[in-house]
């Protein structure tokens, strides 16, 4: 019910041409309900209190100034607060005048691998942190560009549609980790559809999938699948993680290497061939990685090759907000809330 609440909030004020810039933040208005409940127990604690007393006429004398409808009153004037203060840093916002400065660039969804394979160590500290320290390094050298990301093991997910929020990217590549895709495994296929999937697929051009994993894939629909992009206009640019000798997995969820049905410790080697394949098919590159910036300059430099298309992206417009309005308001009413006795007012 709250959650549709929300929804419809968010909606009606889209149609007035406004928008709250992190509406992550207004799941934080179910306090407010939580609060009533609290105010109705405090309430049932006084009467029960009352009722310990037991002498009424005293009970009476005793409570003869308290009023019921200012302690009402202070509990609506702080619920009220606290809604605006959410608001205030939901901050609300509607779009003013366009920026001026004219942005080209390509659209390119960064596809990582986060199954377990990732976290050997052929590569210190591991392969992983390595492909963390890749992409940042990737997105400060593609400042005009639209990025997407997509997170995969056993299956894939669309972490963030493209955008040119580069920070908001940084955020969700640093949370990645095995524990965010609860399947195990590696299936590209899955990734490269879930990439595809974040672009204008009216386009034929503009657009690349930088696909960055070990490679341990058993998947046969990744090649095939590949083929069919490259009609649409995609390239995949592959970035290999790892060794051909090979490491260990280590679980942290037990502390100690993973081992197969028969009690070995499971080897992760790294599988170039497939991502030779799939770079192949698309006219994109394959870059083993060993040095992170050599990696980041050839698939930078290959990118370069891709026509570049105007962007029109929220990033590039001028918005107004509006949350200093809450904030005044959310002060007003702990002012009044502060000053209001919870006894009656004395007749003049």
């Amino acid at each position: 019910m709250k959650t549709q609440l929300a929804h419809s909030l968010i909606a009606k004020l889209s149609h007035l041409n406004f928008r709250f810039q992190h509406t992550e933040y207004l799941i934080a208005l179910a306090t407010i309900p939580l609060l009533v409940v609290l105010y109705l127990q405090l309430l049932q604690w006084k009467k029960n209190t009352v009722k310990k007393i037991g002498d009424q006429r005293l009970v009476q004398a005793l409570i003869a100034n308290y009023s019921p409808t200012n302690f009402l009153l202070k509990f609506l004037f702080f619920a009220l607060a606290l809604a605006a203060i959410i608001a205030a840093s939901a901050n609300l916002q509607k779009p003013g005048a366009m920026d001026n400065i004219q942005r080209k660039g390509v659209d390119i969804v960064i596809a990582m691998d986060v199954s377990k394979s990732m976290l050997a160590e052929d590569i210190k500290p591991n392969r992983l942190e390595r492909a963390r320290q890749l992409v940042y390094k990737l997105m400060d050298q593609l400042p005009n560009d639209r990025v997407g990301l997509v997170l995969f093991a056993g299956r894939a997910y669309l972490q963030m549609p493209l955008t040119t929020d580069h920070g908001a990217a940084r955020m969700y590549i640093q949370q990645a980790g095995p524990e965010v895709v609860p399947t195990q495994g590696t299936v590209i296929s899955e990734a490269l559809r879930a990439g595809n999937s974040a672009f204008n697929s009216k386009e034929r051009k503009f657009k690349s999938i930088v696909l960055i994993t070990d490679g341990e894939d058993h998947d046969p629909q990744a090649v095939p699948l590949a083929k069919q992009l490259a009609e649409d206009g995609v390239m995949i640019n592959t970035i290999g993680i790892g060794s051909a000798q090979g490491a260990p997995i280590m679980d942290p969820a037990t502390g100690e290497y993973k081992k197969d049905e028969t009690g070995n410790t499971v080897i992760s080697k790294l599988n170039e061939q497939v991502l030779q394949q799939l770079a192949g098919a698309t006219k994109g590159v394959y870059v083993k990685m060993n040095d992170v910036d050599a990696t980041v300059d050839a698939i930078t430099k290959q990118l370069g090759t891709i026509e570049a298309t105007s962007l029109d992206d929220n990033a590039f417009k001028d918005y107004k907000s509006y949350f200093q309005w809450f904030l005044a308001i959310a002060f007003a009413f702990l002012l009044i809330e502060f000053f209001l006795p919870e006894r009656k007012f004395k007749a003049a």
